[in-house]
């Protein structure tokens, strides 16, 4: 199956003179826009964990497992990738959902929050003419586990940074393996 091939920056677009890199120059290099943010956060946090041992699944219930632990990845940042004249407001979802499985084709009837632990991805630099999503020093993360968020915000859709800060404290990207396993 395609999805689950080992692609590299060489890989022929065939009946092109095309690479696969021409293609994530072209359609993916905007890590300010919200959803590639998002799916980069993702990708941070699972290098720092090192469970980047399957392809990602695009609507899966989690992003993550590290060690057997269900990990659900939020991203947010002041600055985004359209122009604006003031920083955005820090809001993470932490609202319950159906899980849905690729295997039946169908949603849970159960509504919860499917992982165990969130982690919370802030892109704080807020200095647009130094920010770099690729430098990890301009990223802070926030870990929760779940049981947490149920019984503080049992029916909340979203978690303000103020909130998340009554909860959890920052950690670098270096600290996010020892948060985690301390957490488990």
């Amino acid at each position: 199956m395609f999805r689950n091939r080992i692609l590299s920056d060489e890989t022929k677009i065939s009946g092109t003179d095309k690479t696969l890199i021409d293609f994530w120059n072209w359609g993916f290099s905007d890590l300010l826009s919200n959803s590639l943010r998002g799916i980069f956060a993702e990708f941070l946090v699972g290098s720092a964990l090192d469970c980047l041992n399957q392809s990602r699944i695009e609507w899966d219930a989690y992003d993550l497992v590290y060690r057997e632990k269900k990990i659900e990845v939020k991203s947010a940042a002041y600055v985004q990738s359209w122009h604006t004249d003031t920083f955005s407001k820090i809001n993470f979802s932490i609202g319950e959902k159906r899980e849905y499985s690729y295997t039946t084709r169908k949603y849970s009837t159960e509504i919860k929050r499917q992982a165990d632990i969130y982690i919370f991805c802030l892109l704080k630099e807020k200095d647009t003419d130094t920010l770099e999503p690729l430098n990890v020093s301009h990223w802070e993360f926030y870990i929760v586990s779940t049981k947490i968020l149920d019984e503080r915000f049992p029916s909340q859709k979203t978690i303000s940074l103020s909130s998340l800060s009554k909860i959890a404290m920052p950690v670098r990207y270096g600290e996010i393996k020892t948060k985690m396993d301390g957490i488990i």
